[in-house]
């Protein structure tokens, strides 16, 4: 039975497939609403200067003038109904691309009914009760650098994408929160925000801030005067001045001092600092995103982490789920990583057998897609024929020490001996808590009992480097 609220409401199917169009027309009459369909984005111009309908579904795969071109031309002309793209092909760069454009939102086939009209609910809503505010100008389009390729599209990335779209068109002012497992891509989207903006030809500096000690990174972050301390012998800038108006990414958030906190919070806050040493009021005018693989919830409630802090980074927050969650995305991901290490490795690459694909799709991958593409690359400099096969998908074991009645004696001197050994358990006792904590030399340092300057020193001794563990 049609449902009388809807009865005004006049919606355009535009979609080159007969099919999608006599299945939109049966369900949209069905529930009430006024159909109108478009073959071509040409037609439905020429409709929508005739017609104004309360919401557009579009194609964006049509022949000539596709979906995104003819959206665009529809905010050139002033066209405000809400128009929610349509693909059966989703990339970060049509989601990004799409967002900008204007698009109230980006479905990807196969379609769920429920889903659309929870989509249709809140565009019509949108539509009665104000009138949509577009940016005229030329669509900005991403020139996104392989390397920092975003992959996947099942649903919780293609919200990802679109969210990105969205907060990349919105002044530096507003601060991100990227919160996600070690491994999920966190400075990825990190790097897509900032080379989907406005500034994307300004730079993009990241910091981990679990890598250095406080004195070493408060001076990295807001740079010091010639004579600000023993052995600053010449002015030097921070990474706040040399992000200029583009992005400054500071990854494991978490890690930060409480003292390291408040001066972060007063530099968002005010949007300008101090160097160290310095009187001279520097402004800030790049966009702060925050990283951590951690819960910074926790964290508050625990008094480790500022409550004010916290609230000022997450203006806006972007979850990257874990790879286990979105098992879809392996195949595309895995044959992503075959053609970027065949190219670079100069190997003819076909594709999986079947039995490397599946065994692939099962794993839990706890490192996530870090740890999928460094599987893929060792199948690639392992592979010998055009197919990758399961045998090639192994996994290096990791290296054990053996026991200590195991290990050859090195001299028959008592502290010779000792002194081997000793360095031995230094070196797996260091190696084992980053790998426990993810690499977090803060919270290895700190369930070790030791200072992070003196879990620091050991990490130099034996060259170990937290990031092999992330």
């Amino acid at each position: 039975m049609a449902r009388r609220t809807n009865e005004t409401a006049t919606i355009l199917v535009v979609d080159d497939d007969e099919k999608i169009r006599f299945a939109f027309e049966a369900f949209l009459k069905r529930d009430g609403y006024r159909f109108m369909a478009a073959t071509s984005g040409e037609e439905a111009l020429e409709l929508l200067a005739r017609e104004q309908p309360a919401l557009v579904f579009m194609d964006i795969t049509m022949p000539k003038l596709d979906g995104l071109e003819t959206l665009a031309r529809m905010r050139q002309e002033n066209k405000t109904a809400p128009v929610i793209l349509v693909t059966g092909h989703g990339t970060m760069q049509t989601a990004i691309h799409a967002m900008q454009l204007g698009a109230f939102d980006y479905l990807t086939k196969p379609l769920d009914i429920k889903k659309i009209r929870e989509v249709m609910r809140r565009a019509l809503t949108l539509h009665r009760s104000t009138a949509l505010v577009h940016d005229h100008r030329s669509p900005y389009k991403a020139d996104f650098v392989d390397r920092y390729e975003l992959v996947g599209n099942s649903p919780t990335m293609q919200e990802v994408y679109k969210t990105i779209g969205s907060v990349a068109m919105t002044p530096n002012q507003t601060s991100v929160l990227i919160a996600g497992e070690s491994g999920t891509g966190k400075e990825l989207v990190a790097r897509a925000i900032h080379h989907s903006g406005l500034t994307a030809a300004e730079p993009f500096v990241a910091i981990n801030c679990a890598a250095l000690p406080e004195t070493l990174l408060e001076s990295e972050l807001f740079g010091h005067e010639k004579g600000a301390f023993t052995g600053a012998f010449e002015r030097k800038l921070g990474r706040f001045e040399l992000a200029h108006a583009g992005t400054i990414l500071l990854d494991e958030i978490g890690s930060l001092s409480l003292g390291l906190q408040q001066k972060l919070l007063r530099a968002l806050q005010e949007r300008e600092f101090e160097r160290l040493g310095g009187n001279e009021k520097v402004p800030i005018v790049a966009r702060f995103v925050a990283a951590t693989n951690g819960d910074l919830e926790n964290d508050v409630q625990k008094g480790a982490f500022r409550k004010d802090l916290f609230f000022r980074l997450n203006v806006v927050t972007i979850h990257l789920p874990p790879l286990r969650d979105r098992a879809e995305d392996i195949p595309i991901l895995a044959n992503y990583f075959l053609k970027k290490y065949g190219d670079r490795l100069k190997k003819r690459l076909l594709g999986f057998s079947s039995e490397a694909m599946d065994q692939l799709t099962k794993h839990q991958f706890p490192g996530n897609v870090r740890q999928l593409e460094n599987i893929v690359e060792r199948a690639v400099i392992f592979t010998k024929g055009e197919v990758v096969l399961a045998d090639s998908l192994q996994e290096p074991s990791s290296h054990k020490h053996s026991p200590a009645s195991q290990i050859p004696l090195v001299s028959p001197v008592f502290s010779k001996a000792r002194e081997h050994y000793l360095k031995l358990f230094e070196a797996e006792f260091v190696s084992e808590t980053l790998k426990s904590h993810k690499g977090n030399v803060s919270n290895a340092a700190k369930s070790s009992g030791m200072t992070r300057q003196n879990f620091q020193r050991l990490m130099k001794k034996y060259k170990i480097h937290s990031e092999q563990f992330r």
